[in-house]
């Protein structure tokens, strides 16, 4: 009898969990203006569901998803395999990942500065602090003040990877807590760099880049990122577990894989996916 109450209260409290429709969303700081415009757009079409959005860093999101602090983890960045490893022993299965918008990690100089391009090499002596001052890359004689995020970020996480191959960061590089906070140092500063979201760059100058001095320089236009042609394109994620991937929680992953869901990825300032992509 007992046995048959705690059964039935757990069904009753998951039935109410499931009428509440509340959704959980915790993770990348590139991605919370996005997540709160879709949790704002979709919560307006169904007003009988309550999406939280919270931000700290992918590493973060992936930390709550593990410990069943939150429905939904977005990502700036891939899943580690360590992160798969903590996720499958605490909750028995492998996250389920859906991509849902592309971006081109970007490169903000202060407006006044003359210099409009940049190679991926260069990106990396002036972040590991080889190079030290702007007219050692074409500019003026203004010594480099470089901003990074902090190293719970996927941003951070993917602009190690792919621009410093793993280096450490110059230890000159100052901290700032999420991709604002970058643009707004680098408005303020003429010897200013920093790195972040495409979404993220009104105020400030976007460099060209490439992947060699002798190959094509390009904008992170969505054109030359769809096209995987601006070195630095990558797709954001959002990941959850099997388990909760029913009723509400689909509804809403669908929905923001549609038409109407992408359409807010470029009012953020992102990238939709491409057709073959979206959900039906």
């Amino acid at each position: 009898m007992k046995n048959s109450f705690i059964i039935l209260a757990a069904t009753l409290c998951a039935a109410v969990q499931a009428v509440a429709g509340n959704i959980t969303i915790k993770g990348s700081d590139t991605m919370v203006v996005l997540a709160q415009k879709w949790a704002e757009a979709y919560m307006a079409k169904n007003p009988g569901t309550k999406i939280q959005v919270t931000g700290g860093g992918s590493g973060t999101g992936f930390a709550a998803l593990e410990n069943k602090g939150t429905d939904l983890a977005t990502a700036s960045r891939p899943i580690k395999a360590v992160e798969t490893q903590n996720c499958i022993k605490s909750f028995g299965k492998r996250p389920t990942e859906y991509k849902v918008a592309l971006d081109g990690i970007t490169i903000y100089v202060h407006p006044d500065n003359t210099v409009k391009q940049l190679t991926v090499e260069q990106l990396e002596g002036i972040y590991t602090g080889k190079i030290k001052n702007w007219k050692e890359v074409g500019g003026a004689d203004i010594p480099f003040t470089v901003y990074s995020r902090e190293n719970s970020s996927g941003t951070y996480e993917f602009f190690k990877e792919h621009v410093l191959k793993g280096k450490d960061f110059a230890a000159s590089a100052q901290t700032q807590q999420g991709t604002a906070g970058v643009v707004q140092a680098v408005m303020k500063d003429k010897g200013g760099i920093g790195y972040g979201g495409v979404g993220y760059s009104s105020g400030v100058n976007r460099l060209k880049i490439a992947k060699a001095a002798s190959e094509t320089y390009y904008e992170p236009s969505e054109q030359a990122v769809l096209a995987n042609d601006y070195p630095l394109s990558r797709y954001l994620f959002i990941y959850l577990n099997p388990a909760v991937n029913v009723g509400e929680v689909a509804d809403f992953l669908k929905w923001v894989r549609s038409d109407e869901g992408q359409k807010l990825v470029t009012d953020a300032g992102y990238y939709p996916l491409p057709v073959n992509f979206r959900a039906k």
